[in-house]
């Protein structure tokens, strides 16, 4: 009887420590984008001039003018998902997925930010 209390007082240790630790803030998602705190990074700028060098491959001519927000998301790599001005006063929502340690970077979407 006693190491049936024991298990269950195991079990309930377990399940409460699993909350805890899988307890996030209000804003935060486990998996998903997390705000970047400093936009000025020269990392974070070079992946938004990355972002609007591929998109000028495809025959645009738009200017880098300033990055608004940005977040990221760890995945086999990292999503970084930008919100960014132009010189064409358009605003675009950018999301490149990069993994530094084998040099690859790709631009996943580019699109205008509707007014």
């Amino acid at each position: 009887m006693l190491s049936r209390h024991i298990t269950i007082v195991i079990f309930s240790l377990i399940a409460v420590f699993s909350t805890i630790y899988a307890t996030k803030r209000d804003d935060e998602v486990i998996g998903g984008y997390k705000p970047i705190k400093d936009l000025n990074d020269p990392y974070i700028k070079g992946i938004a001039k990355f972002a609007v060098d591929e998109y000028n491959k495809k025959g645009n001519h738009i200017q880098l003018v300033k990055i608004d927000k940005g977040e990221s998301q760890v995945v086999a790599g990292t999503n970084y998902r930008l919100t960014i001005s132009a010189n064409d006063t358009h605003q675009y929502l950018t999301i490149v997925y990069d993994r530094p340690w084998d040099h690859y970077r790709i631009l996943s979407s580019f699109v205008v930010v509707p007014v």
